[in-house]
């Protein structure tokens, strides 16, 4: 527990009030409108054993000892700003006091295609309009700059986008330092082999930049150097660095466009041209507010793509086809369409070989047999989850579980906004106020204590993984899902910075956990191997999209000490290899029926391929 000062009075940080933590701050929860911003010290478990962190952590602390108290006033009602200081017993600065802007989401979030199906794009437009507003009025009224503009310190209530970690602002003297690799101006870095380095200082421009980076992969899933760069002489491959020191953007003819985004030729020409120019000819400036009011979307009849073209720019290129063929043979193998529906998937699990879907088609949530579970438009900030003969539905705090007509309520603690709870086919598990618990017939059964609104978990059929996070640790944590009782000894990798997703998919015998963080502005992707009993088998971690396939474990499935992986190449199997995990081998008959974002489901004689409106069982011969 940390004591700090707050308007002369001391105030108590627990633990238990932790809401988030980014790579140089903790937020903790000060009563229901506020938050704290709480910086970590040198002597942080984040920066052990690394004197430069060390030395850079105490360089940011003093320079906040003048910045805090200079800090503009009257900003744009967007910018969630320091209301108090926070001191620590010898009178430093040690963090301050901000706003809580409830029930808002990263706008990152934007930029997951799973979350975007209840967010169209006329909506995406009218957010980054309200975003545009205060860039401007930042630039022009304050002479702000703001520096590490970023998909993780902007939030998003309904139409409204909030900027937060405002201390890292660049004004008068004080400059920005900080930055993220997938967001920051190349004009300003030092850029070849080696990793991004700032050489030159924030700004207006910069932000533009990084306000263009965001909006593009919020309208295409993919941002300017997404995709793989395929030179037809091998000689001339380049790593992530020297693409973007070349200017090797998703425009160019030898990169290999993600299967899973929306093509840019959805986008009208007038934003087409603003992006080529920006990214690739390096022309900054002020965005252009018509390019964002002027957008008029139009949903094909056809394939039901939103566009802003007079034409739907896919079915244009398409002739009209046939009825789809039920079962399709590519090479070794056989790909059977088993499910359809004319809205979307939400979510899919295979229990007792049986497939289970949940979809939502017509204005209603419906399982697999068509049965409506509930009327209304698809919310993506709801939890989903199945069982054989139910659906569980999870947001702020609450599990609603929907069974024949009846409805069960149940509290639950939260991760950020996500109340924690998972399914398998015996029933519900669920976190409240720290304790762990299990759907029973009678009551609910308590299966073991974690740390409250800071613990996730996940769990197969027969046994569970999770972790936590407490002053710069990670304690991971395994459990039966039959009995009493959780292991919190797991060794699982520490977590540095802040996490932006964590994802996990079982065998019977084996949890694959897939966490993403962003750390010294780099994302940082892992993979941790844990058997039933506790014990790490194997871990891999990786920078950038060093091992493309990694970025795809969210969708994987698991059968025995092998993960399927799908890509866009097809499905990639990858083992355990001495302690680390290699993909092992390539399955390129199954690339038409497989992108980097469709889910695998091991079934007894195939796997289950899930898309977005259908699902293919492949057998592979």
């Amino acid at each position: 527990m940390t004591t700090v000062y707050i308007h002369g009075q001391p105030v108590r940080l627990n633990k238990k009030n932790l809401i988030g933590e980014g790579g140089e701050a903790e937020i903790y929860r000060l009563s229901p409108t506020e938050v704290v911003k709480l910086y970590k010290s040198r002597t942080h478990p984040d920066f052990a054993s690394d004197t430069g962190l060390q030395q850079a952590v105490e360089k940011r602390l003093a320079e906040h000892q003048i910045k805090l108290p200079a800090f503009p006033k009257n900003l744009p009602e967007r910018i969630v700003v320091p209301t108090a200081l926070a001191y620590d017993s010898a009178g430093r600065i040690v963090g301050y006091v901000m706003p809580l802007v409830y029930s808002a989401t990263e706008i990152l979030r934007l930029s997951q295609k799973s979350f975007r199906q209840g967010v169209p794009n006329p909506q995406v437009i009218r957010i980054f309009e309200d975003l545009r507003e205060t860039v401007v009025a930042l630039h022009r009224r304050h002479n702000l700059v703001i520096g590490d503009f970023n998909d993780l310190n902007v939030l998003v209530r309904g139409l409204e986008a909030f900027l937060i970690d405002t201390d890292s602002m660049q004004f008068g003297s004080f400059l920005c330092t900080t930055f993220t690799d997938r967001f920051v101006d190349p004009r300003l870095c030092q850029i070849g082999r080696a990793p991004l380095m700032l050489t030159r200082p924030h700004t207006a421009e910069s932000d533009w930049y990084a306000f263009a980076v965001m909006l593009m992969q919020s309208l295409l899933f993919v941002g300017p150097y997404g995709g793989i760069y395929l030179p037809k002489d091998p000689q001339r491959k380049l790593s992530d660095a020297e693409r973007v020191h070349g200017r090797i953007t998703i425009f160019h003819p030898e990169v290999r466009y993600p299967k899973p985004a929306i093509h840019f030729r959805t986008l009208s020409d007038e934003l087409l041209d603003y992006f080529e120019r920006t990214f690739v000819k390096d022309q900054r400036g002020e965005f252009p507010d018509q390019l964002l009011t002027s957008l008029t979307w139009k949903k094909c009849d056809r394939c039901g793509l939103e566009h802003a073209r007079q034409t739907c720019p896919i079915c244009q290129q398409t002739p009209e086809a046939a009825v789809t063929q039920v079962m399709t043979v590519r090479g070794r193998v056989t790909a059977t369409r088993v499910f359809t529906t004319r809205g979307s998937i939400i979510r899919a699990n295979v229990w007792n070989d049986k497939l289970h879907v949940l979809h939502h088609e017509d204005g209603a949530l419906r399982r697999e047999n068509g049965e409506k579970i509930l009327d209304g438009p698809f919310d993506p900030s709801l939890r989903y989850r199945l069982l054989p003969k139910a659906t569980a539905l999870g947001k702020d705090g609450q599990i609603v579980i929907l069974k024949n007509g009846a409805v069960e309520h149940l509290c639950a603690d939260n991760w950020g906004s996500m109340p924690i709870f998972d399914t398998n086919e015996n029933g519900v598990f669920w976190i409240d106020q720290g304790r762990l618990q299990r759907q029973d017939e009678w009551a609910p059964m308590a299966i073991g204590e974690v740390l409250a609104n800071q613990s996730i978990f996940w769990v197969g059929n027969a046994f569970g993984l999770g972790f936590y996070r407490a002053g710069g640790l990670t304690v991971g944590f395994v459990f039966s899902t039959l009995s009493r009782g959780l292991n919190d000894t797991v060794k699982l990798p520490a977590i540095r910075g802040q996490l932006i997703d964590a994802s996990c998919v079982f065998s019977d015998n084996l949890a694959w956990l897939t966490t993403k963080a962003q750390e010294k502005g780099k994302t940082v992707t892992r993979l941790t191997v844990v058997n039933s009993l506790g014990r790490v088998e194997a871990s891999l971690e990786t920078e950038g999209n060093s091992e493309p396939w990694l970025s795809s474990t969210r969708g994987a499935g698991a059968v025995g000490s092998q993960l399927f992986v799908p890509t866009d190449d097809g499905i990639v199997r990858v083992e355990i290899v001495n302690h680390s995990l290699a993909a092992t081998r390539v399955f390129p008959d199954t690339e038409n029926f497989v992108d980097a974002s469709t889910r695998i489901l091991p079934a007894q004689n195939g796997l289950y391929a899930v898309r977005s409106r259908e699902i293919t069982f492949l057998t592979i011969r």
